[in-house]
């Protein structure tokens, strides 16, 4: 019998491998989110990033965070070698301190991330070519990004921590970590971790990326009964409405608050996510009971993310009791704005306290968080609870960009499309909050 070459048999081989492959890819389209189990392409790479992780965020447990956070800390890179490849953690002691102040536990975070459990990939409608990794538990991203967004996001990461912590119920998307990974003979591979603004997912019904434009902001719906996780887009918006009564006002600062950062950093192109999902009766406001509006008021003064914890920390007894009886007494929900948590000075009067108090109050726009897990990104209105983030923050307004701006301004005369000066970016984004919520 005459042997076959060994060259002839690699390529059957590799056909049949792209044959199973893109059998795969059609299913994942299918489904918007898949297993990634032995059989995926994908799974020796989250093995992998599963040994690293657990690796690197044990370093962050073994050495926790000081309490003042420097450049240097930023620009911090651990290496460590692993079998068969090498993990490296990019301002490692920088997003330690981020999710220390996020009220992130760190055996929580490893054990998420490290979990037997296989990842889930997600296939989106997107334009993007990342790829996207989803813990199995869904409360945390993981995306591939290009070395240029990551250096982008590395340069500009004390400026990102302090907006943050200004802000803390900021609705831009939470990055908890920066990553590479190197194979022998594969190209280096870098991603970044974020939490997920669509957790938990049960029962949302509706997902949409806006931009605030219209040229190619349309998307095919998915059919009525499927199963298609199809995220849409402005154009598929268009009559609808997000209803966040006293809400509102707080949603259209914080808006302008998160843009106008956004525009200080020169960046173009990024997206608001929005989800709805209703309400049960018993989660709807008018339905608060007083030992509700009391838990709330506590995990809103101690870290906003306490509630993916077990426990929740405290407050003063007396800070709790007045802004609980401010609440009963009809204030508006929205004007509510929770105290840092913090040690008193008591060398000053009550009423001094009090007007220190309330401007901070007033200056990081705080608002009452809902009773649920990853609450930063949930505002509930009268019937529906919205999940809301602004993503995608890596397109710098460039000399290229500047060309493209020109080129669209002639291709798409009398229309609105993403490529324009990030102030531009910036209004525009907010007009369409404002004009389409209520």
């Amino acid at each position: 019998m005459t042997d076959i070459p060994e060259s002839t048999t690699g390529r059957r081989s590799l056909t049949l491998k792209r044959r199973f492959l893109w059998k795969l890819r059609q299913k994942w389209k299918l489904l918007g989110l898949f297993e990634i189990n032995g059989e995926h392409e994908f799974y020796d790479l989250t093995c992998m990033l599963k040994v690293g992780l657990r690796a690197a965020i044990q370093e962050a447990i073994d050495n926790p965070p000081v309490d003042a956070l420097s450049d240097a800390d930023c620009k911090v890179v651990l290496k460590q070698a692993h079998e068969g490849f090498e993990m490296r953690t990019y301002g490692g002691p920088a997003f330690a301190h981020f999710r220390h102040s996020l009220g992130i536990s760190e055996k929580e975070y490893q054990l998420s991330l490290s979990s037997q459990s296989s990842y889930l990939q997600f296939i989106s409608n997107s334009k993007s070519k990342a790829d996207f990794f989803l813990t199995n538990n869904k409360c945390f991203f993981l995306k591939t990004q290009s070395k240029r967004e990551i250096r982008f996001l590395l340069s500009n990461l004390p400026k990102y921590i302090q907006h943050l912590e200004r802000y803390p119920h900021s609705l831009l998307v939470k990055f908890l970590g920066v990553h590479s990974i190197i194979v022998a003979q594969e190209k280096k591979r870098y991603f970044i971790i974020m939490q997920s603004v669509f957790y938990p997912d049960e029962r949302i019904l509706e997902r949409y990326d806006i931009k605030g434009c219209q040229v190619n902001r349309w998307t095919e719906p998915a059919p009525e009964g499927s199963q298609v996780i199809v995220v849409l887009k402005d154009l598929n918006f268009e009559g609808k409405s997000i209803q966040l009564g006293q809400q509102r006002p707080w949603l259209l600062r914080q808006v302008q608050l998160d843009t106008q950062f956004l525009k200080e950093l020169n960046v173009l192109d990024y997206s608001l996510l929005v989800a709805f999902q209703p309400l049960h009766a018993d989660e709807k406001g008018q339905n608060l009971s007083f030992a509700d509006i009391i838990f709330r008021t506590t995990m809103s003064l101690s870290n906003p993310e306490s509630s993916l914890l077990p426990s929740v920390s405290g407050i003063a007894e007396e800070e709790s009791d007045i802004l609980v009886s401010e609440m009963v007494a009809g204030v508006d929900l929205y004007r509510l704005r929770e105290l840092n948590a913090g040690v008193e000075d008591v060398s000053l009067p009550s009423s001094a306290r009090s007007d220190r108090d309330l401007a901070r109050i007033l200056a990081q726009n705080r608002r009452l968080l809902p009773r649920c897990k990853s609450p930063l990104h949930l505002l509930d209105g009268p019937e529906f609870r919205y999940f809301m983030g602004i993503i995608d923050l890596f397109t710098v307004y460039s000399f290229r960009k500047r060309l493209e701006h020109l080129w669209k301004c002639i291709r798409y005369r009398g229309q609105t499309f993403s490529t324009v000066s990030p102030s531009d970016y910036a209004r525009r984004l907010c007009q369409w909050v404002e004009s389409h919520t209520v």
